[in-house]
């Protein structure tokens, strides 16, 4: 009796961590200051061409982040040298001010949607660039400083279809 309650448990254990992180990586900012210049890069390969994949971007923000929303510019440029380019904005705040993101304290992580069910169909290495892109309102400069994010990265999943 105890080895099939066990042998249940492990199924039920293994069915349950059906999320398989393929790749991932963190880039800390200086200061948590994120220069409007500083495009960072995070290079990946190996992947399985026939499997589809999740692709997030993973923001780190701390207490003196000034806004409530997070505009940014990505390239997710190919072995091949094509480019995809995506102007993305998410939301880091509720209307009433409370972070959005796991963590305790002031520090708050979010995973953020980037792409879905992404194949990658030919070998090679992949580059993602990340670069901020905020303006403050009626101002068409860019913030050159963005303040209160302290790191940036990537994660890439399988797809759970």
């Amino acid at each position: 009796m105890r080895n099939c309650l066990f042998l249940v448990f492990a199924i039920i254990l293994l069915h349950s961590c059906n999320t398989i992180v393929v790749a991932t990586e963190y880039k800390s900012l200086n200061g948590a200051v994120w220069n409007k210049d500083d495009v960072l890069e995070f290079t990946f390969s190996e992947l399985d061409t026939l499997q589809q994949y999740d692709i997030f971007i993973n923001i780190r923000n701390d207490d003196t982040f000034p806004y409530s929303n997070l505009f940014l510019i990505t390239a997710l440029n190919t072995p091949e040298g094509e480019v995809l380019q995506d102007t993305l904005e998410y939301t880091m705040a509720m209307p009433d001010g409370t972070w959005l993101g796991k963590g305790s304290g002031s520090l708050k992580e979010n995973k953020l949607w980037y792409k879905e069910n992404i194949v990658f169909p030919n070998s090679g290495v992949y580059t993602l660039e990340v670069s901020h892109a905020m303006r403050k309102n009626g101002n068409v400069q860019g913030v050159i400083s963005l303040e209160g994010i302290t790191d940036v990265g990537f994660e890439i999943t399988k797809s759970n279809l």
